[in-house]
């Protein structure tokens, strides 16, 4: 089982990308993936306001393929612990996804420490825009890692092109940190990651359609892992964190 743990629908271009969720199984037929973490290209409350229901029909349509996660802005909290609440609780998404960049939100700041330790209180992991632009890099989301113990962080992308030894740095010291290895262009880091701490802290992801999920999956191979430690990292580890195996 190949999942995938990053990877975008939205009905409108956005930011020069668009992907239905028919295009996005096909995305995923071609690259060998059998299930996506699904999410929108923008933030709620925000431009599409359609997007929770844009996400939550898609997984409907492609029950056992889709599993949503709920972008959100930490600035709107109110409104955003609400929208949480409803994507898990009534609608079964799995996650919270973060984009400091878009949003303009530290890592650190009050009203998104509030919002991690939330989906933490409601099961659910925080997947974290994590590159090399301000507000993104590996140590501003470690001040959400500190805060948030209880709570499970994923670092979308691992630190990008430039910081992605300081990914796993951070990693190696925050327990509660899971690196996710989309559009970050080094299948020797991946292995590096696995060596430093563990396989089971690492899952891939594609972030498609911003980048190929065919060619993301093949940086995994390419990083020979093992058979063990592969399964993991392309599929078990996230099957597990988002509670989907038995």
């Amino acid at each position: 089982m190949t999942f995938d743990m990053h990877m975008h629908i939205e009905e409108g271009t956005s930011l020069g990308w668009q992907m239905s969720a028919a295009d996005c199984i096909r995305a995923m037929d071609a690259a060998g993936v059998q299930r996506s973490a699904v999410m929108t290209l923008t933030d709620l409350p925000g431009l599409n306001p359609r997007g929770l229901e844009l996400i939550a029909e898609a997984c409907e349509r492609y029950r056992d393929r889709l599993y949503g996660f709920i972008r959100l802005n930490p600035a709107y909290l109110e409104t955003s612990k609400q929208l949480l609440k409803q994507a898990v609780t009534e609608l079964g998404f799995k996650g919270l996804k973060l984009h400091p960049v878009s949003t303009m939100q530290h890592p650190g700041g009050r009203t998104t420490i509030e919002l991690i330790r939330y989906a933490g209180e409601l099961g659910v992991p925080t997947l974290f825009h994590c590159g090399d632009e301000p507000l993104s890099t590996p140590l501003s989301i470690a001040q959400a890692a500190a805060a948030c113990p209880d709570a499970i962080i994923v670092l979308g992308h691992m630190g990008g092109y430039f910081h992605v030894d300081e990914a796993l740095d951070v990693a190696e010291q925050f327990p509660n940190i899971i690196l996710e290895t989309s559009a970050m262009p080094y299948p020797e880091k991946i292995r590096a990651a696995v060596e430093r701490v563990g396989a089971e802290r690492v899952v891939f992801g594609s972030d498609g359609p911003v980048s190929s999920p065919s060619l993301e999956r093949q940086k995994v191979v390419i990083a020979e892992l093992g058979e063990e430690a592969a399964g993991l990292v392309l599929g078990g580890n996230a099957e597990t964190l988002l509670g989907l195996t038995a």
